[in-house]
């Protein structure tokens, strides 16, 4: 019974971890992008990153993702979370946007991890249909 007991705690303490560790790469992802420094986000993506969005991204690698979306790093002041939930190598964070001027762009986003660091998202715009920072209405 004890060892029962025992080896519950254990994997309950390893899930709990494994959700910690995505989150926590999560958010240090997303505070790069508050804090407009590139170095942070791409210290969070793996080797062979790809992204995917509504707004014709397709699996483009993390040269294209830079070139394309940094730019609405100027629009972001900071982020709200409303749910992170992890399964194996795989989150889903629904987070709201909060843009300089004020407005939220909800999104959903869906992360695959490789070796604790990002390895792809895929992002769902919400909300109401701003998509992005600097379409914010």
């Amino acid at each position: 019974m004890k060892l029962t007991v025992l080896a519950g705690l254990v994997f309950g303490l390893c899930i709990c971890g494994k959700a910690q560790s995505a989150e926590k790469s999560i958010k240090a992802y997303f505070s790069g992008w508050q804090k407009k420094d590139w170095s942070i986000v791409a210290g969070q993506l793996a080797d062979g990153f790809s992204f995917t969005s509504p707004a014709g991204d397709d699996h483009i690698p993390v040269e294209k993702f830079k070139e394309k979306c940094w730019v609405q790093a100027e629009y972001i002041k900071g982020f709200e979370w409303v749910r992170i939930f992890e399964r194996g190598n795989e989150a889903f964070a629904l987070v709201h946007v909060i843009t300089t001027d004020n407005k939220i762009v909800r999104n959903v986003e869906f992360f695959t991890f490789s070796n604790g660091k990002i390895k792809s998202i895929e992002v769902f715009f919400g909300g109401t249909g701003a998509g992005y920072p600097s379409n914010a209405n």
